[in-house]
C-alpha cells in the first residue's frame, strides 16, 4: 500500500517530490487508465521544471495500462479543458500546481464534456486504486503522438473577441503559462498591450501567480498608474483565472465582474442559470434576478459548479476566486476568454472601468481572510454559539446572515486553513463583525 496524501478536493497536488514523485505518477496513471476505461488522454504541462519528470513517469503508467497519450506540450489549463470538448478525447491532464509556490506540483483530471474530476466524482476511485499498487495487466501498450492546438484555440476565442475597442491594457502574467495563449489573441486584437513577466518561469522571480494575496498585484497596479492604462489583467499561473484592475489601480473582485458578465449574459440569454459560490456578494443575486436570470448558490469549488452547468444548464458559473465558466466556451474555466467578455463589455459601454462597476459596490466586503488555527471544528464550533441568533445554513462550512450583514466560515479544501468571507452595508458594521470573529478565532 502506498502513501496517498496529493488527492485533494478537486485535484491531485503536493509538494514535489517529498509528496508527489515519478512512483506515485506513474500509479496514478495507471490507476486513471483502471478506474475510467479510457482510450486516449490528452495531456500537457505548466513550465515547472518537475513538470518533465511526471510528465514521463504518468505517461508510462497510461500506456502501460494500455491508453494512448496526445502530447500538446507547454500550455494552460483552459488549453486542455479546450482539447477534449473540441476533439472529443476521453480524458483530459494538466499537470500544474497553479498558483502555488515553486516546490508543489500536481495534475489536474478532466473527464467527458470537460468535467473536472473532484472528491464528488471520481478522484476517489483513482486514489483507491493507486493506493493499493496493483494493477490488471493490459493487452497492449499505448502510443503517444504529439498535436498542435493552439492555433484552433485562438481561431476558437477570437470568435468570441468581437467588439473590443483601442484600449491600453497592461498584462502581468506572473511568469506562467497564460502568454502562450494570450499574446497570440491579443496580437489580432485593437489593444495597446504592456506586458509584464510574461516569460514562463517556474521560480517566480517577480511575485506569486497566486490573486489570492493582494500583494501580488503591486506591479500591475504601479503599472497601470505609470502608464495611464485604462485597464490590468492579472493571470494566475495556469491561466484558467484573470483578474481585474480598474484604470486607477483598484482591483475589481471576481464576483463584482461576474455582476457585468452576468447581466450581458442575460441579455442574450433571458430566464438562464447563473451559478456562483456562496462567498460571492449579495448584490450579485439581485443583479441576475433583475436581469430575469435565476441564481443558483453553490458551494465553494469550480469542479462543483461546474458539473452543474454541464449537466443542469445555464449560460454562466463563476466565483470569488476567479474561476468564470460560459456554455460558449465549452464551459471551461478560462481567464483569457473572461477577461476578453470584461473587455467587450467595457467597450461597449463606453465608460471607464470604475465607471462600469460602481454601480454594483454598494456594500462592504473584506477579502477572502485565510486564518492558521490549532482545531479548525472546535473554532466553527464557539463561532455557531456566539452568533445562533442568525440565519444559519451549512451548504459549505457555516454561512450566518443578519439583517445587516452576513459572514461563512469554512474549512479550506486545499491548505491547512479557516476561510473567512464578511459582508455588511456599512463599513462599521463589518469592521465590527470582522473584529469579533477575530477575537473568537485567535482565543480558540
Amino acid at each position: 500500500m502506498m502513501i496517498m496524501n496529493v488527492f485533494k478536493a478537486y485535484d491531485i497536488r503536493g509538494v514535489y517530490p517529498n509528496d508527489l514523485n515519478e512512483k506515485i505518477a506513474y500509479n496514478i496513471g495507471r490507476a486513471i487508465v483502471e478506474s475510467t476505461g479510457v482510450k486516449t488522454i490528452i495531456i500537457g504541462k505548466d513550465m515547472r521544471k518537475s513538470g518533465k519528470g511526471l510528465f514521463d513517469a504518468i505517461v508510462n503508467g497510461i500506456t502501460i495500462q494500455g491508453a494512448d497519450v496526445v502530447d500538446i506540450g507547454m500550455c494552460t489549463t483552459p488549453m486542455i479543458g479546450f482539447s477534449v470538448c473540441k476533439y472529443n478525447f476521453d480524458f483530459g491532464i494538466m499537470i500544474t500546481a497553479s498558483h502555488n509556490p515553486k516546490e508543489y506540483n500536481g495534475f489536474k483530471l478532466i473527464g467527458k464534456k470537460g468535467i473536472q474530476l473532484s472528491s464528488d466524482n471520481g478522484i476517489g476511485k483513482i486514489e483507491k486504486i493507486a493506493g493499493k499498487n496493483k494493477f490488471i495487466p493490459a493487452e497492449r501498450k499505448g502510443k503517444i503522438t504529439t498535436k498542435n492546438i493552439l492555433d484552433d484555440y485562438v481561431s476558437h476565442i477570437m470568435n468570441f473577441a468581437e467588439g473590443i475597442r483601442k484600449m491600453k491594457v497592461v498584462v502581468d502574467y506572473g511568469n506562467g503559462v497564460g502568454a502562450i495563449s494570450a499574446k497570440p489573441v491579443f496580437e489580432k486584437l485593437p489593444l495597446e498591450i504592456i506586458p509584464l513577466f510574461e516569460n514562463p518561469d517556474d521560480e517566480f522571480p517577480n511575485h506569486p501567480a497566486n490573486p489570492h494575496d493582494i500583494k501580488n498585484f503591486d506591479a500591475l497596479i504601479y503599472k497601470i498608474k505609470k502608464t495611464c492604462a485604462d485597464i490590468g489583467i492579472f493571470f494566475d499561473g495556469d491561466a484558467d483565472r484573470a483578474n481585474i484592475v480598474d484604470e486607477n489601480g483598484t482591483i475589481v473582485f471576481p464576483d463584482i465582474m461576474l455582476c457585468v458578465l452576468a447581466k450581458e449574459q442575460l441579455k442574450k440569454y433571458p430566464k438562464e442559470k447563473v451559478y456562483y459560490d456562496l462567498r460571492s456578494t449579495k448584490v450579485l443575486k439581485k443583479v441576475i434576478e433583475k436581469a430575469g436570470g435565476l441564481p443558483i448558490l453553490t458551494r465553494v469549488g469550480n469542479p462543483f459548479y461546474k458539473e452543474k452547468l454541464i449537466n443542469e444548464g445555464g449560460c454562466l458559473g463563476g466565483e470569488l476566486s476567479g474561476h468564470v465558466m460560459y456554455r460558449q466556451n465549452y464551459c471551461i474555466d478560462d481567464g483569457l476568454f473572461s477577461s476578453l467578455q470584461f473587455l467587450k463589455e467595457v467597450s461597449k459601454s463606453g465608460r471607464k472601468v470604475s465607471e462600469l462597476v460602481a454601480e454594483y459596490k454598494t456594500t462592504f466586503k473584506t477579502p477572502e481572510i485565510n486564518l492558521k488555527v490549532k482545531d479548525a471544528d472546535e473554532t466553527m464550533k464557539k463561532i455557531e454559539e456566539a452568533f445562533s441568533d442568525g440565519k444559519i445554513s451549512y451548504l459549505d462550512g457555516m454561512t450566518v446572515e443578519y439583517s445587516n450583514y452576513w459572514f461563512n466560515i469554512r474549512k479550506s479544501n486545499t491548505e491547512p486553513l479557516i476561510r473567512l468571507n464578511i459582508e455588511a452595508d456599512t463599513k462599521e458594521i463589518m469592521e465590527k463583525t470582522k473584529e469579533k470573529l477575530l477575537e473568537i478565532i485567535n482565543s480558540a
